[in-house]
């Protein structure tokens, strides 16, 4: 399969933080770029100049896979100078310059860049490179009667890395590692010096010729082993492409579920795919026209943002509102899950008591009901240990071994048993349970701990 197939979504996590809403240079909020997997040059981030200059991710390739195919996929920054020219002949950096009818922005702007190495064996170490050439182009400003009154200078930096390649096996697999440094060999001075010579937003895509890997998110019983001692630094590995296919893996700064995807109703990027689009495109179709101006001024992929949100339909728009689909896990062999918009909620019968009052059915207690968990009776008040399913949330991941306190047993219309948790360790914790605002674990997830387990208490800063 191609890398087309995953494109939309290495896309979404290349530009991911790109430029935010209000998507205007004034804005504080853009003041602070380049947030996601930012390879700064080597040294810049122990003199608080920038990031860490690496990221490697681990994988797991099944039995006969002979070669992978590596993309590294970046964005290398580029400066751009509005430019206005004097009387003297010479030109003189500006912050903005108004050119028939045209405003363009003193800014930063980006070029994405792919670094691709096909073909690689699967076996002995490699050390591959890189090389991004610096650059600058001149592009004239012209008025209505044609004359020259101004230019952009747009401004690149060379950009250099090492992507090394290796591999050792783990019983019937293989683990793969791959790992990308930034090799800016000059020096950097300032934080400007080391974002120009960073890799943005820095990805990979591996594509295996063969079997294919093995889902770490959710392994197989016989790589779960195998799976676990995969490690990861600012990178993290998910199948890509269609469910069901194997040959490619997307290695994020961002954690991800397999498989991910962009939802079809999307119209286009938005820079922040961790928004809802309807709420983005809802945004900008409340900005002023002024507002909307500075917006297209700060960046050419903006304004075509702005213009494909003021060109959306009724249509367009609905389609981004109330749609619903089956969240359940779906069999590999099966279509897609189904477009649920127009199907009618489920019904139960309640025998007359109203469904939205809690103490219409007495046979439920959150405050008293229990569950038992490796022989242990656990109930509110009762301390366990949390151990979030390889499939939980991403943010559930951040609780795994923290010591929890269970606030309440609740039971749904399936029958399925929930326990609500705070964090011991927690310094809202009490704020968090006043408010009732609790995490939800399975009984599977928790390990009940014995009383003289109980973690000592946080000693608050008293300064």
């Amino acid at each position: 399969m191609s890398l087309d197939a995953v494109r939309a979504v290495a896309d979404a996590v290349l530009y991911e933080g790109y430029l935010l809403y209000p998507y205007r240079a004034s804005s504080r909020k853009n003041q602070s770029r380049w947030q996601f997997g930012v390879l700064g040059p080597p040294g810049a981030a122990e003199r608080g100049l920038g990031e860490e200059s690496s990221m490697a991710t681990q994988c797991l390739l099944g039995p006969g896979v002979a070669s992978v195919d590596i993309h590294l996929r970046f964005l290398q920054l580029q400066v751009r100078k509005a430019q206005r020219l004097g009387t003297d002949g010479r030109y003189a950096d500006v912050e903005a310059l108004s050119v028939a009818g045209r405003t363009v922005l003193s800014w930063d702007e980006a070029v994405e860049r792919e670094a691709v190495f096909s073909g690689q064996p699967v076996g002995p170490a490699a050390e591959l490179r890189v090389e991004i050439s610096g650059g600058e182009d001149v592009e004239e400003l012209h008025d209505e009667a044609g004359t020259v009154v101004g230019r952009v200078v747009r401004r690149r930096w060379p950009v250099r890395a090492h992507v090394r390649l290796g591999s050792e096996p783990d019983g019937d697999y293989t683990r793969v590692t791959v790992a990308v440094e930034n090799a800016h060999d000059g020096p950097v001075s300032t934080k400007d010096d080391a974002v120009r010579t960073s890799l943005l937003g820095a990805h990979l895509v591996l594509r295996a010729d063969g079997p294919g890997f093995v889902s770490l998110v959710d392994p197989p019983g016989d790589a779960a082993e195998a799976a676990a001692r995969c490690a990861q630094h600012r990178c993290w590995p998910v199948l890509a492409g269609p469910p069901g296919t194997t040959d490619l893996v997307l290695g994020s700064p961002i954690i991800l579920y397999d498989h991910p995807e962009v939802a079809e109703e999307s119209p286009g990027a938005l820079f922040d795919s961790t928004e809802i689009d309807e709420i983005l495109v809802l945004r900008i179709m409340t900005m002023t026209e002024a507002e909307k101006a500075e917006a297209r001024a700060t960046d050419p992929q903006v304004a075509a943002i702005i213009d494909r949100c003021d060109g959306l339909t009724p249509e367009d728009l609905q389609r981004l509102h109330g749609i619903f689909r089956d969240p359940a896990p779906v069999d590999l062999r099966d279509l897609a899950p189904a477009d649920l918009r127009d199907l009618e909620p489920p019904s139960f019968d309640t025998g007359g008591a109203p469904w939205w009052d809690p103490a219409a059915d007495a046979a439920v207690s959150p405050e008293t009901d229990s569950v038992m968990v490796d022989g242990v009776r656990v109930a509110k008040g009762s301390l366990v240990r949390v151990h979030p399913r390889r499939r939980a949330d991403a943010q559930d991941i951040f609780f795994a071994d923290q010591v929890a306190r269970v606030t309440a047993v609740l039971s749904d219309v399936d029958g399925g048993v929930h326990v609500a948790l705070v964090l011991v360790d927690d310094p809202a914790a009490d704020l968090h349970d006043w408010y009732g605002r609790y995490f939800y674990f399975a009984p599977d997830e928790i390990e009940p701990l014995a009383g003289d387990e109980e973690p000592t208490q946080r000693e608050e800063s008293r300064s």
